[in-house]
């Protein structure tokens, strides 16, 4: 190209940004939030074996459209320390573009018991999920403070145990989450005081939208507990049960939590935990991913 044609197209191109709309140069905003999927929104299918625990990452991205997944241990509990059964997990995640958050784990002890051999076992009994979920690439294991005696005793041998496990997690580089699961640890002012005890940077909590029953008809306040816990928080759970017509959550309100959620400055993946009747477990869990997106639309003027 001779030097006067070079020009004359860098003329017509110059004119041509003019004209460009400025939308075309900026990057799109991010989103308040990311939305990612638990395990336990699909038990009853996998209970069943209808579903394959290998396929979630499959079905979390091509049936649901989402991009990260959040294990329950319950699922894979026969292969805890099958290093090629989570190899070909993970390999199912990658090919599918799924990111690997937590591990949810249940039924490995107290660790709040008032047995110390118990606790320290209970702490042991968590190592192969740490190695499991570091493998996968998760930045954290969802744990319960399950103990027993007096309201202060119960927080302090808690914390005990929630302390021990922490530091075993910093050595694998992963955080130990407390969910809101039933008793005592349902109540945010008690585990908000764990915390507080606990005092290390590895352990945190896992706010969850509707266990907050702590015994029988004794029920805290959810928003309440959600925002005790917030400040804690490395993860949340949506947990929904029941929709009305226009799309709500009957027992939460999604705006008012999400509001508390961030206000606390939270802005990572919020887990989508379906876990009702009305509704087969696909059509709660598209339910669940259209409030929650709704909400951030609502929302991302708000807290841009």
């Amino acid at each position: 190209m001779h030097r006067r044609d070079f020009l004359k197209h860098a003329a017509l191109a110059a004119g041509g940004l003019a004209v460009w709309p400025r939308s075309a140069f900026t990057r799109p905003r991010k989103n308040l939030y990311e939305i990612s999927l638990a395990q336990w929104s699909l038990h009853r299918a996998l209970f069943a074996k209808e579903l394959d625990p290998l396929d979630f990452p499959k079905v979390t991205r091509q049936t649901f459209g989402l991009d990260a997944v959040e294990y329950v241990n319950t699922f894979y509990r026969e292969h805890a320390t099958d290093r090629a059964y989570f190899a070909e997990l993970k390999k199912r995640c990658e090919g599918e573009g799924v990111r690997s958050l937590l591990i949810m784990c249940d039924g490995e002890g107290h660790l709040g018991d008032p047995d110390e051999a118990k606790r320290l076992q209970a702490v042991e009994n968590h190592r192969k999920w740490l190695e499991a979920a570091q493998f996968l690439g998760c930045h954290s294991i969802r744990v319960n403070a399950q103990s027993a005696g007096s309201y202060d005793e119960q927080m302090r041998l808690a914390a005990d145990g929630l302390r021990r496990l922490a530091e075993l997690g910093d050595t694998y580089g992963l955080n130990v989450i407390v969910e809101n699961h039933g008793g005592l640890s349902s109540n945010g002012a008690w585990l908000a005081g764990v915390m507080k005890l606990v005092d290390h940077p590895r352990c945190g909590t896992l706010p969850d939208f509707g266990n907050f029953r702590i015994a029988d008809d004794n029920w805290y306040d959810r928003y309440q507990g959600v925002a005790e816990l917030m400040p804690y928080a490395k993860a949340v759970s949506a947990k929904s049960h029941d929709f009305d017509k226009e799309g709500n959550e009957i027992h939460t309100d999604y705006f008012r939590m999400m509001r508390i959620v961030l206000d606390a400055g939270y802005r990572g993946y919020v887990g989508i935990e379906y876990e009702g009747d009305g509704l087969s477990e696909e059509d709660g869990i598209r339910a669940t991913k259209a409030l929650l997106v709704r909400v951030r639309e609502a929302l991302a003027e708000t807290y841009e």
